[in-house]
């Protein structure tokens, strides 16, 4: 039961997912003016105090950058797979390279164009969208929550739930706040990378099918 509800709500980002993409290749004008709306403040934000932007360079740079995140996740794979949980390794491995193919096949596809600014504080390469930092930090911050034990005390817990949210919210926040992406290219980040982390929970394991009993 719980793997058929994470099996619903991944459908349902995929759904919305497919729904912001087809919005953003048709040039939909309600959603690219609130992009710009939204650019425009944060931009003037960020050129307007360079110490809070220098802050944001470090964490999106750094901390919540897409390698920081893989070698995270190539972390979590080495430990699964010393202790013989080596079927959640494969699945975070794949789940990490999937991410990056999905980044830049969709960048590749939708080919949309990054804010330009007379005065950036920052610059980026390839498309904008969708956003590659906030797609991977929704893959891997998902995927090792995964593996805190549900025994772990609840301190513990609700400690690895914060700093989780704070990583795939805050990386988005980041990628707006200094002028390289538009607020869409973030929120289909975030649906793609939670539909391809709970399609990855949600898969069933082997281990756990009930055997057939002997004829």
């Amino acid at each position: 039961m719980h793997s058929r509800h994470l099996l619903r709500a991944g459908i349902g980002c995929a759904l919305l997912a497919a729904v912001v993409t087809s919005l953003v290749i048709v040039r939909w004008a309600p959603l690219l003016s609130y992009d710009g709306t939204v650019a425009r403040s944060l931009h003037a934000d960020a050129v307007g105090h360079p110490a809070v932007t220098s802050a944001m360079r470090v964490l999106t740079d750094w901390v919540w950058d897409p390698w920081t995140m893989r070698a995270l996740a190539a972390v979590a794979c080495g430990w699964l797979w010393w202790r013989g949980d080596r079927r959640r390794a494969l699945l975070i491995a794949g789940a990490a390279v999937a991410a990056l193919l999905l980044s830049q096949g969709m960048k590749a596809l939708v080919g949309r164009h990054r804010p330009i600014w007379p005065d950036p504080v920052v610059s980026a390469d390839y498309a904008a969208y969708p956003s590659g930092h906030a797609l991977t930090a929704a893959v891997v911050c998902p995927l090792l929550l995964w593996l805190v034990p549900r025994s772990a005390p609840k301190p513990w817990r609700l400690a690895a739930w914060i700093l989780a949210l704070a990583s795939v919210f805050g990386v988005g926040f980041t990628r707006i706040f200094l002028g390289v992406h538009w607020l869409s290219d973030v929120l289909g980040g975030w649906l793609l990378g939670v539909a391809l982390a709970v399609a990855v929970i949600a898969l069933p394991d082997p281990r756990n099918r009930p055997k057939a009993a002997a004829g």
